[in-house]
This record gives structure tokens, sequence and C-alpha cells, in this order.
């Protein structure tokens, strides 16, 4: 049984990203509107009754704007750790709130969703594998610096969206007050398409079929400069840039 995937949106105007198999999905981030959130799973023919958990990364607006519309109106539970929980401060049903521990395995349904942490300037900030029938994804993004810990997750994924949030000469040559350069760039802050790329041509899984830049800064990216960092040390995984402004269309990891 194949996982499918599809980015909703991807950026700092608000991220969710998409991964099911044929009966049941998850949601890492809403961080847009329920609304567009539906219109959007609605075009790509994606049924938001599959969706049986959401999974917060962390408290960003960008990545919890729109929990609480789409949680109460579709009854899904919200898997999200103390800290951030109390910093994003969601207002939600206690019985549709879900709390999770590093490294412990949710599952929901067939698939088995993997917390870990990673470096990012929020409270408690996690990434997620999901896996199911012998195929592993996995959401990489608000990452400052690849831990040991996004190292070893990344190695077990045959799909991943991976940040590249940056071009090193555009963010160094932007109209960017300093103090939010350091930020972007520190240990805390987002991977740049240089930093991405090390992590996916040294750990990266030979049988890796799909890689999905993601989360690209408007200001300080370009996806056709992403692309083409990656393009020539593709090998056999076929490389897509996420869009800030649509919705991918649904791809199918066997």
């Amino acid at each position: 049984m194949p996982l499918y995937l599809a980015s909703l949106n991807s950026g700092s105007n608000g991220n969710c990203y998409y991964i099911g198999n044929e009966t049941e999905a998850v949601l890492i981030d809403a961080g847009i509107s329920c609304r567009e959130t539906e219109k959007r799973m609605s075009r790509t023919g994606l049924n938001i009754k599959k969706v049986r958990a959401i999974f917060i990364t962390h408290e960003h607006t960008d990545h919890t704007r729109g929990v609480e519309v789409l949680s109460r109106k579709h009854g899904i539970p919200v898997y999200i750790t103390a800290a951030t929980h109390r910093n994003s401060r969601l207002m939600m049903s206690p019985d549709l709130f879900r709390n999770f521990t590093s490294g412990n395995t949710v599952r929901i349904g067939h698939l088995r969703v993997t917390p870990f942490p990673k470096n990012h300037d929020a409270a408690e900030p996690h990434s997620f594998t999901i896996s199911g029938e012998g195929v592993t994804a996995g959401v990489f993004t608000d990452i400052g610096s690849s831990c040991e810990h996004v190292k070893h997750h990344f190695s077990k994924c045959h799909a991943a969206f991976l940040e590249t949030n940056y071009d090193e000469l555009m963010l160094e040559n932007g109209r960017y007050p300093q103090a939010l350069k350091r930020r972007i760039r520190g240990v805390k802050g987002h991977l740049s398409n240089k930093q991405a790329l090390d992590l996916f041509t040294t750990h990266r899984l030979p049988e890796m079929k799909l890689l999905l830049l993601s989360h690209l800064s408007a200001e300080n990216n370009h996806p056709q400069l992403a692309f083409n960092v990656f393009y020539p040390h593709a090998g056999g995984t076929r490389i897509v840039v996420a869009s800030r402004y649509v919705e991918s269309e649904v791809y199918s990891v066997s």
C-alpha cells in the first residue's frame, strides 16, 4: 500500500502537509485557514474525512493558524506537546487534545507517526516521520541545523518535505536587518539550500523516491534556484518545489 503526500501550502505564510494511505491520513501542521485547507484538498481529490489527526511541529502561527476551526469543525484530534500548546494559546476542546512525547510512536490506524526533536526557536519543536506498509515519509522544516535526530530520521525516508529556506547570497545581500539575518542563519533558525543539500547527499536513503523542497523564503530564495541546486544530485529521487501559493499534486510513493 503506497503513501500519498501533498503540500497544501509551504512557506512563512502558512504550512500544511498531507500524508496518508488509502484509508486514513494525518496533517502535519495546519497553518492555513480551515476553508482554504478544505478547498485545496478538494481540488486535489483528497477527502478530509480521511484525516484522523493533526500533528503540530511548534507554536508559530504559520503552523497553527487553522488548527482550532479545522479540529472543531471536523472533530479531528490534535497532537501537540504541553509546552507547544501552552505557548500557542490555542483554544481547543479538551476532548480533541492529545499529547505526544519525543520518540514515542503514535498509531493512527495503519500509520505510525514518530516525533523527534529538532533545533528551532520555539518552545518544544518537533518534526515527524510517518510510516505505513514499509514506506516512510518525513517532514523536515523549520530546522536551524541538522542535529543527529534529524540525520537519523531523514536517513529512513523514502519521501520527505525538506526545508530549503534561503540562498546564502540572497540573504546576505537582501534587505532584512542584520538581527533577522542572524536569526535565520542561526542554529535555531532555518536551513539554507546548501545545508539542506548536504543533508540530502550525505544521509538520504538510496531508495528515496521523492523530495519536496519546502518552506522557501519569498525574499531570500527562488523556486528555480533551489531546484537547480538539487537537480544535479538527484540520482533516482524526484525533486519537486512546494509552493507557498498553491497546493501540490498528490504524490504516490510505494
